[in-house]
């Protein structure tokens, strides 16, 4: 920071006291008596204002460089916190799915009868499905429907059966899903030529 020029006062005791006091003449006594005097702000040359304004403007930008450098790093802190642990709550509501699947593997050792087994299974699928679905998961419907590229993923194409199915998706290898409205995998199709 720039110093503050400081005015020298090169006036002596004496000087001072003659400068600070007015002789009044009156019934031939002379009296002195004390002027006032104000105190005078030192004068600054225009160089000196645009070099203590130039020391602000650094100091500003110092600091509002400082803030924004703090504000980066505590924003790549929390980016980082927040990948790590982003996919925490979908790992924990699919836990009991797990723990469904475990009892699953359990009661199929001792299981004499299909029927029991199979019930289980599907009912364990539509329990993963609708935790999915309340994540934003959703099954793409594409059978009978005309093909389109943003969507779907053609493998082969085949003669149509029908010609209003010329165009359109006869057959699903694999669903495609989307993520809250995001396709996250494309469905692999047939589609009828």
């Amino acid at each position: 920071m720039l110093k503050k020029k400081k005015k020298e006062n090169t006036d002596t005791p004496e000087n001072i006291n003659v400068a600070n006091h007015e002789n009044i003449a009156g019934d031939g006594q002379e009296q002195v008596q004390p002027t006032e005097t104000a105190e005078q702000e030192p004068i600054t040359s225009p160089e000196d204002l645009l070099k203590e304004e130039l020391a602000q403007a650094n100091d500003k930008y110092l600091r509002l460089y400082a803030e924004f450098d703090n504000f980066r790093r505590r924003t790549i802190k929390e980016r980082a916190e927040a990948r790590e642990t982003e996919g925490k709550e979908l790992i924990v509501a699919l836990l009991p799915v797990l723990d469904d699947f475990e009892r699953a593997q359990r009661s199929m050792e001792n299981a004499v009868d299909v029927a029991p087994v199979k019930e289980g299974v599907t009912l364990i699928q539509n329990k993963l499905k609708n935790i999915l679905a309340q994540k934003g998961l959703k099954e793409m419907e594409s059978i009978g429907a005309p093909f389109d590229a943003d969507l779907h993923e053609a493998i082969t194409n085949i003669p149509a059966p029908t010609d209003d199915l010329k165009g359109k998706v006869i057959d699903e290898m694999e669903k495609g899903y989307s993520l809250k409205d995001r396709v996250i995998r494309f469905a692999k199709v047939i589609v009828g030529a």
